[in-house]
């Protein structure tokens, strides 16, 4: 049973997550390796450590595939392991999405339809061999490798036509500035779904490598 302390903190949290504040959530750290501004499109290039994630694969579209993924994802780190242990919730919950492809050939989100890979980042505090085993074999811990990234940030509407358009966006910035794509665009999202529309962070990824 939550105390008057616990109750409160809570509650501010929540209310904060309507106006998109994030009190105490750990994001993975990065540094900006440089800028890229486009016909009012911002493209940052930036540099991420070694990260662990927590990560399902859901066949299902794009809207449906983020809900049943973070469902079980949030049961894994809200005691749904082989030690009933909490861990705390990070940022950005990371969607991809497999693409469709011809017959010849995690959340982060890349637009085409096929299952998509929902990942949590863990705090930086665990290691593969202090985080608990998930009780759901849907859910799988692993190790992400540090990569360069380019990144463009948009608020509002985070549909699958949006995150589409957004990954059309960030790719034809690119176009000739220094940088090569190095994979498939994925979708960031910061907050939850009852943040207000133009205070949600929502990010479009995808790895670069420079071609200087």
């Amino acid at each position: 049973m939550l105390n008057i302390k616990e109750a409160v903190s809570q509650g501010l949290e929540f209310a904060g997550s309507i106006v998109g504040i994030r009190w105490g959530t750990e994001e993975p750290r990065y540094t900006v390796l440089d800028t890229i501004d486009r016909d009012g499109v911002r493209i940052d290039i930036r540099q991420y450590d070694d990260r662990i994630a927590a990560e399902t694969t859901v066949a299902a579209d794009e809207d449906a595939a983020r809900n049943i993924g973070f469902r079980r994802l949030a049961n894994y780190i809200f005691g749904g392991n082989d030690g009933g242990r909490k861990i705390d919730m990070t940022a950005p919950v990371t969607q991809r999405s497999g693409q469709k492809i011809a017959m010849t050939a995690p959340v982060t989100q890349q637009a085409g339809g096929g299952p998509s890979t929902i990942r949590f980042f863990m705090p930086s505090k665990w290691t593969m061999d202090t985080l608990p085993t998930p009780n759901d074999e849907r859910v799988a811990l692993v190790e992400v490798p540090g990569e360069t990234v380019a990144v463009l940030r948009f608020t509002g509407d985070r549909s699958p036509a949006e995150v589409q358009r957004r990954s059309d966006q960030l790719r034809e910035a690119l176009r000739g500035s220094g940088y090569d794509l190095a994979g498939d665009p994925m979708a960031w999202f910061y907050d939850p779904p009852f943040t207000l529309p133009f205070r949600r962070r929502n990010e479009v990824v995808v790895p670069v490598a420079s071609a200087r």
